[in-house]
């Protein structure tokens, strides 16, 4: 088999930070991985990675796997061109600052509202008016969307009669609504991969919430009305012939057309009001050397690796250590705690967790 250079690989991702390949064999070759399909194999530097996306097809050794993640390189199992997103997993030096930085954000109501802002400002392109409400940003939200069904029913000639889905009736929703939903299905597939792989929490979001991809749902309502809603109505347009499966490709090819996956971290980072880092500069690997560092209430983060006895203090844990309960002084904590138990259980409290997720 010829050797060829990377950039001659067909399918690969145009930055070095993520690197798709779909079928061929993916092995180790000394510190680095070998690709081999069809047409040759290639040597790539996984240090150089910060994600390898594995599409259909893709064979990857034990040995590759542990190349990766001893490099610090997340891999994702995803479709064509990152289209779904099935899982992924990273080594065990990945930088946590932005699942810190999403975490603080989230958590502080002043700073959640500031970001949920800035991502109707990135979703309408052009400034609002700072005196608006949320509740007003959320209908503007909802008028720019009914614009862009109305745009492009009229575009199409597609009949749009609203969105609709009928959960568990799949083929008696009509087509413009199912070709809606698979295109989104998409585009949170691809929006998934971006945050896994760039280390943030998907649960966390902000505009949404109550979902496991809350987060995934903010971003990806950056691209809906420019990318799946129109996508969405033409393919409708072209007949309802495998429809589906239509779509998937069509979004596949828009998602490889529009660079979507080299989009997405920066707008996130945007979103957040992080520094934005060009796709092929930007890293989710720890670089430094320090050790597990310990969180500590005053100081923020001291340094782990080192004991933090006192010096001279030879105690045994088992001089201050209290002496188990006498048998009278345990049945009377077990009374109290049963006493505890009757009265939460009197509350007639029962929370039932309803997850209707769209089966798609």
């Amino acid at each position: 088999m010829s050797r060829r250079n990377l950039h001659e690989l067909p399918r690969f991702r145009d930055g070095w930070s993520f690197l798709y390949v779909e079928k061929a064999v993916v092995d180790r070759e000394q510190n680095g991985l070998r690709i081999v399909d069809e047409a040759g194999r290639i040597q790539v530097p996984v240090a150089a990675l910060s994600a390898l996306l594995l599409g259909p097809g893709v064979k990857i050794t034990h040995a590759a796997v542990v190349a990766a993640g001893d490099a610090g390189c997340s891999i994702a199992w995803c479709g064509e061109q990152g289209v779904r997103f099935y899982a992924s997993g990273s080594g065990d030096d990945r930088r946590t600052e932005n699942l810190h930085f999403q975490a603080r954000a989230w958590a502080d109501e002043a700073q959640r509202l500031a970001v949920v802002r800035r991502m109707y400002l990135m979703r309408f392109k052009r400034r609002l008016h700072p005196g608006l409400t949320l509740e007003q940003s959320r209908g503007m939200e909802g008028v720019r969307v009914r614009e862009a069904y109305a745009r492009a029913s009229r575009e199409t000639g597609v009949e749009w009669k609203g969105r609709t889905y009928r959960r568990g009736a799949w083929e008696r929703t009509d087509a413009v609504n199912r070709a809606l939903s698979a295109a989104n299905a998409c585009l949170h597939s691809i929006c998934h991969s971006a945050v896994s792989i760039a280390g943030y929490s998907e649960s966390l979001g902000f505009v949404h919430t109550g979902k496991t991809r809350a987060f995934v749902y903010d971003i990806a309502d950056f691209y809906k009305v420019d990318l799946t809603v129109p996508l969405a109505f033409r393919a409708v347009a072209d007949g309802e012939k495998e429809l589906e499966s239509r779509v998937r490709k069509m979004c596949r090819a828009a998602f490889y057309r529009e660079k979507l996956l080299e989009r997405i971290i920066p707008d996130i980072q945007r979103a957040l009001g992080q520094t934005v880092q060009p796709v092929e500069e930007y890293s989710a690997r720890d670089l430094n050397d320090e050790v597990l560092q310990l969180w500590d209430p005053e100081a923020g983060v001291i340094a782990g690796g080192q004991n933090y006895a006192v010096p001279g203090d030879h105690r045994s844990l088992e001089d201050d250590t209290p002496s188990p309960p006498s048998p009278s002084e345990f049945a009377i904590a077990n009374d109290t705690d049963r006493s505890r138990e009757i009265d939460d259980e009197s509350s007639g409290s029962d929370n039932v967790d309803d997850d209707d997720e769209v089966p798609f």
